[in-house]
């Protein structure tokens, strides 16, 4: 991770430690660097460079994507801009219209007084590390002045809602059956499905609910969405929907919640659809990618299954960057970001749940039936605020009381300690055969997290 850029893009609290100049030198960068890189193209006979803007719902979205804009456009750029979209929009439309790069301006699950811009490339794929350390550099001042385009080489400004639509289509597109006859609830978070997610289910005939579709810039994520699948599994108990699906707030990632009001997580999705995908022989490896994260119950059920599986650092992008280097097609968090990549090369919420669909509908199964062959450990997980990151996971005491608990778990669980890739946390997770055990052993290191002076 670099100073500025984590694991998923340049974050922090609107106009605090990401503002507006930040956002303006970041268009800077990316319209000058892709503009010595522009090539003359049948989609680009001026050979131009053409960056793709999507956004959020957060009242700050805006102001990012002007300075963004402003940017962009001064180093000679074509913004582009999709308004509000989905992160994996954004992703399909820089790959499937030649586009240079495409930004999204999103804090994904956080606050609505958070934000964050990632930034995708021409593959559709997360920026390249030796990319985002040159941003870095440039954001810092370690390298020379960018030059002003001038006269017909100032940027212009495009409307691109067509994008949008034509992403609405694909995703219409890759279903295999009609939904007629399924009762779906949507949780969309205030946020970026707010715009897409109804009309996909629509189109393919369910009878839809949707909550949580009322952005008003301050009330994504709030009390909503994947991060808070509470309010989604009462509404399909008192509703009797067959499923439910709630997204994050840029809509790259879902929760699924099955006809009993039970949550569905990533895991959970991984096994369902990877266990399908083998019976069809789609399963490319017959490898399913997953993260540290995963838990214990899933990787029991794909060795009873027989397939096979790979585990990866933390965050999408590494996930997907294990899939593209050794051809794997699925692959996911239990957070709910799940890779396609015969379709995606992000993770995509409403992509997921056609794939969720596919599985019941062809199997004739239930959300519930298929979700029921993962027996997953307990697992606690607590999030500490931490003075430095780094420094608070490192320290000798701590390192010691995680030994300790390793130990005194052996074989019947495990311990896991992570910074957060974009906010001042470290993690801190253990699954053991009790919640009682796991809250016990999570507690004995936070509490000399606490002790030696990290906590906030």
């Amino acid at each position: 991770m670099g100073k500025y850029f984590g694991t998923d893009g340049f974050r922090g609290e609107a106009n605090v430690n990401l503002t507006v100049e930040h956002a303006y030198q970041v268009g800077r960068f990316l319209g000058w660097y892709y503009g010595k890189r522009c090539q003359i193209t049948p989609q680009n006979p001026e050979g131009r460079c053409r960056i793709v803007i999507g956004k959020d719902t957060r009242r700050s979205s805006y102001m990012f994507e002007y300075s963004l804009v402003a940017g962009l456009t001064a180093s000679g750029s074509d913004a582009y801009l999709l308004h509000v979209t989905t992160t994996p929009s954004v992703s399909y439309v820089v790959r499937t219209e030649e586009f240079d790069c495409g930004i999204m301006i999103s804090a994904s699950h956080n606050p609505y007084y958070d934000n964050g811009i990632k930034i995708i490339n021409g593959k559709g794929e997360k920026l390249e590390e030796d990319v985002i350390l040159e941003i870095e550099k440039y954001l810092d001042g370690e390298t020379g002045e960018i030059p002003f385009a001038l006269r017909d080489k100032v940027g212009r400004t495009v409307d691109y809602a067509a994008g949008r639509n034509r992403y609405i289509g694909y995703l219409i597109s890759i279903a295999t059956r009609s939904f007629k006859n399924k009762k779906v609830a949507l949780d969309c978070a205030n946020g970026s499905a707010s715009s897409i997610a109804k009309n996909v289910f629509d189109a393919l005939g369910a009878e839809t609910y949707v909550i949580n579709n009322t952005p008003n810039g301050l009330n994504i994520n709030t009390n909503c969405g994947s991060t808070h699948i509470e309010v989604l599994q009462q509404f399909v108990k008192d509703h009797g929907c067959d499923v439910g699906f709630a997204y994050d707030g840029d809509a790259d990632r879902c929760i699924a919640v099955n006809e009993k009001g039970e949550v569905v997580d990533g895991d959970k999705i991984l096994y369902i659809c990877g266990k399908y995908m083998r019976e069809n022989g789609a399963l490319v490896n017959n490898t399913v990618v997953t993260t540290i994260m995963s838990n214990f119950g899933l990787y029991k059920a794909f060795d009873r299954e027989g397939i096979s599986y790979e585990k990866t650092a933390v965050g999408d992008k590494y996930v997907y960057e294990n899939m593209a280097k050794y051809g794997n097609c699925l692959g996911g968090e239990q957070s709910g970001h799940i890779i396609f990549s015969k379709h995606a090369t992000t993770g995509d919420g409403i992509l997921t749940s056609l794939k969720v669909m596919e599985v019941m509908l062809e199997k004739k199964e239930t959300l519930g039936k298929l979700a029921s062959e993962v027996e997953i450990f307990p697992q606690v997980l607590k999030n500490v605020r931490v003075h430095d990151k780094q420094l608070a996971q490192d320290d000798s005491k701590v390192q010691e009381m995680v030994k300790k608990v390793t130990e005194e778990l052996g074989d019947s669980g495990r311990i896991l300690l992570r910074q957060s890739g974009t906010e001042p946390l470290v993690r801190v997770m253990v699954e053991a055969a009790s919640e009682e055990q796991c809250e016990k052993y999570v507690d004995q290191v936070i509490q000399v997290m606490k002790s030696q002076g990290h906590v906030l």
